[in-house]
């Protein structure tokens, strides 16, 4: 058991992880300023990696991150490259660009994300909340698996969940709600939220003997562009659908908001700590830089045999069939 808390801060981590950022190619999406990839992506900076791609659906956001990664690190490279994650379409277009450059992918951070809008769709006719979490980052992966394959060397694919998992499994018969009959705007944020631990299993599962290590993980409760987009009035709905699931933590307090760094500690932990390099920690839910017992996940977090389903689910979705 490592030393790291609730209050340990992406320095740290990063620190003791050095030698592991040192010369790595770091993909992240979901990177305008401020949010978590970008916090992410600036601290890890000051490390060393080689290059840093940069995936958004808003280039100019994405590049004014660039500048400020080209302040703390200026031989750092980095790259932008457009990719809306509720576009099947952009993101098809988005990995053949990511695969056409020279950089080698080392870790891949599957970190955008929305948080419990009004019901909508995407392009492609799916429940907004899990074709921008789940469906669009299962697709862009798997595009860029192959690449990431060829080399036989180990390398990581990192999916940024929430302890919101906990207010649904996948609905594997109705993930559309009824086109909005039957929406709830945290129960879809929930199903979102389990498929990412899912598919940190099917990955592992799938793909551990061939040096791929995926992990999913909590950042905690932080105020960034994500939550600021909800009003107030939404925490009071969180604390009362969490009483009414009958989960006590924030019954009688209120939410403890990670700073950015602290908040961002546990995506450089499931980046590179080597500790995750055990075959047996592969597939793994992180909180506070910690690997979650199994026993203390929710088994639709963690049942391999829905994390299959998710997986022809997801490749139904995206009409095209991946991995064995």
């Amino acid at each position: 058991m490592n030393s790291y808390t609730w209050n340990t801060t992406a320095e740290e981590v990063a620190a003791d992880c050095q030698d592991q950022i040192a010369n790595k190619t770091v993909l992240i999406t979901g990177t305008t300023p401020k949010g978590l990839g970008a916090t992410f992506a600036i601290i890890i900076s000051k490390y060393g990696p080689a290059c840093i791609i940069l995936a958004t659906r808003d280039i100019t956001e994405a590049e004014k991150t660039a500048k400020d990664i080209a302040i703390v690190a200026p031989s750092v490279r980095t790259r932008v490259v457009e990719i809306d994650l509720a576009s099947i379409d952009s993101v098809r277009r988005g990995a053949n660009k990511i695969n056409l450059l020279d950089e080698h992918i080392d870790v891949l951070v599957n970190n955008a994300g929305i948080m419990a809008p009004p019901f909508s769709k995407t392009t492609d006719d799916i429940e907004r909340q899990f074709g921008t979490n789940q469906i669009g980052h299962f697709l862009l992966t798997n595009l860029l698996l192959p690449n990431m394959l060829a080399r036989k060397v180990p390398f990581r694919v990192v999916n940024v969940s929430s302890g919101g998992y906990r207010y649904s499994p996948v609905r594997f018969e109705d993930w559309s709600f009824d086109n909005d009959k039957a929406y709830n705007r945290w129960i879809a944020y929930g199903q979102s939220k389990s498929a990412n631990l899912l598919f940190s299993v099917a990955l592992a599962h799938k793909f551990g003997k061939q040096g791929l290590v995926s992990v999913s993980l909590h950042p905690g409760v932080i105020m960034t562009n994500l939550s600021r987009n909800l009003e107030m009035e939404a925490f009071e709905e969180i604390a009362q659908f969490e009483r009414t699931l009958g989960y006590k933590q924030f019954w009688d307090r209120p939410y403890e908001f990670k700073t950015p760094s602290q908040g961002v500690a546990t995506h450089v932990f499931a980046a590179f700590h080597p500790s995750l390099d055990d075959p047996k920690l592969n597939g793994s839910y992180l909180v506070d830089s910690k690997v979650v017992e199994a026993g203390d996940i929710i088994c639709w977090g963690r049942d391999p045999i829905d994390a299959q389903k998710l997986w022809e689910l997801s490749e139904n979705l995206v009409a095209q069939k991946f991995g064995a």
